[in-house]
């Protein structure tokens, strides 16, 4: 049941502990560093790109394995949602390591990126649909995601120049936004599966 993400321990015959709030937290720390990057705070090239091994191994990886778990858990939209954003972070991570090793047109790597992040948005905006059943901190996780690869894929697509603000250092900030909203549901996921009772609040789910 989707119901079970990041509100309360799945039933005891699944037999393994809720990873919602794993995926969870993969998701946010790797988003954390990639929008502190985006937004200009952060360095963002060369050899000092921080969130690269995260969206490797934490983002990419740990969410993933959140995902297969949720399989077990026959949890559909837990499933759906981490294993396809752990391989959003592992996909994302390949794309600036390959690219990186050969010459292309600033322009064009501008435009992957941009197209890359359009095809998200698309899949994001029914997963934010179908998180209004979660509860609220889920519903507000894919809210702020959603705004947020909007602005980048604008961004990317418009070719920015020059140092001054522009919608990718926009789309960083709300970024920045999502990691503490999708931190906030990993912590309430720890402490109530821990509690075994709603300890931390994350709203009901706008309708069954």
């Amino acid at each position: 049941m989707a119901d079970n993400l990041a509100t309360a321990p799945p039933a005891a015959a699944s037999g393994i502990a809720d990873p919602a709030p794993l995926g969870l937290g993969a998701f946010a720390l790797t988003t954390f560093l990639l929008s502190a990057a985006n937004a200009g705070w952060a360095p963002h090239g060369g050899d000092d790109i921080a969130w690269i091994g995260p969206a490797f191994f934490y983002g990419g990886l740990a969410q993933f394995a959140a995902g297969m778990w949720e399989f077990k858990n026959r949890n559909v939209f837990g499933a759906t949602a981490f294993s396809t954003y752990g391989a959003f972070w592992l996909s994302l991570a390949f794309i600036l390591v390959t690219q990186a090793g050969h010459v292309k047109a600033a322009t064009d790597v501008l435009d992957n990126v941009g197209w890359f992040l359009l095809a998200f948005a698309i899949f994001n905006t029914y997963m934010l649909l179908w998180s209004s059943r979660v509860s609220v901190a889920v519903f507000m996780v894919f809210l702020t995601l959603e705004v947020t690869e909007i602005l980048l894929f604008l961004g990317f697509f418009s070719h920015p120049t020059g140092t001054g603000f522009n919608l990718i250092n926009l789309g960083g900030l709300a970024g920045l936004v999502t990691a503490l909203v999708a931190w906030y549901a990993s912590s309430a996921g720890v402490v109530n599966g821990m509690a075994k009772r709603i300890v931390v609040p994350v709203g009901k789910p706008f309708w069954a």
